[in-house]
C-alpha cells in the first residue's frame, strides 16, 4: 500500500509533470526498485542504506532504488540530519562519487525559496525518500540531454503553474490511500 502510493507519485508527479526527465526511462524498463523501510532509528536505516548498495553493485539490471520510510524521519530536520549521515557514511564507505543520493520529503524545503512557495514540491513525496543513484547513469544521460542546467528551473517553473493546492491535495491523496 505504502510502495502503490509512492509509485503513482512517481507516476504522477515526478514523470507525469517531468520534473526528473530521467525517470520515465528506467520506470517504464522495470529498474527502479522500491523498498520500504519502518524502523526509525539512523543505525537501521544506514544498514538498510548499505544493504540497498551492496544490492546495486552485484545487480546492474536494477538501475536505481528508492528508500520509503513509512514510519520514521516525519520531522524534516530529523531526516536532513539522515541525509547527512548518509552522504558521510557514502564516503566513509568508499562510495562517494559512485553513488549519490536524492532526498524527497513530504515537507521538503529549498533553502532561500518563499515557504509557500510551490516549488518545494519538486521534491515533496508523500514519505520521506532516499534516492539511491549511480552516477555514472546519472553522467551519461546528463551527456546526452540537452541543457541540462534548465532541468531546476523548468521544474520551478512548472511546480508554479500547477499551484500549492493542486499539490497539497494530491500528496493527501498518496498518503491516505
Amino acid at each position: 500500500m505504502i510502495l502503490d502510493s509512492v509509485k503513482q507519485w512517481l507516476d504522477e508527479i515526478v514523470i507525469g509533470q517531468n520534473f526528473c526527465p530521467f525517470a520515465r526511462f528506467v520506470r517504464d524498463n522495470k529498474q527502479i526498485r522500491f523498498v520500504e523501510h519502518q524502523q526509525q532509528t539512523i543505525e537501521s536505516a544506514m544498514l538498510v542504506l548499505q544493504e540497498e548498495i551492496q544490492r546495486l553493485e552485484a545487480d546492474n539490471e536494477t538501475a536505481t532504488t528508492l528508500i520509503v520510510f513509512s514510519k520514521g524521519f516525519v520531522d524534516f530536520n530529523d531526516y536532513l540530519d539522515l541525509l547527512d549521515i548518509a552522504n558521510e557514511m557514502l564516503e566513509q564507505w568508499g562510495y562517494w562519487g559512485k553513488y549519490q543520493l536524492a532526498s524527497f520529503h513530504p515537507d521538503y524545503l529549498f533553502e532561500g525559496e518563499a515557504v509557500g512557495s510551490a516549488s518545494h514540491y519538486t521534491n515533496r513525496a508523500p514519505f520521506p525518500i532516499l534516492h539511491l543513484l549511480r552516477e555514472r547513469d546519472i553522467e551519461t544521460v546528463l551527456t546526452n540531454y540537452p541543457h541540462p542546467e534548465k532541468i531546476y528551473e523548468n521544474n520551478k517553473i512548472r511546480s508554479l503553474e500547477l499551484g500549492v493546492n493542486y499539490f497539497k491535495q494530491k500528496l493527501a491523496q498518496y498518503r491516505h490511500k
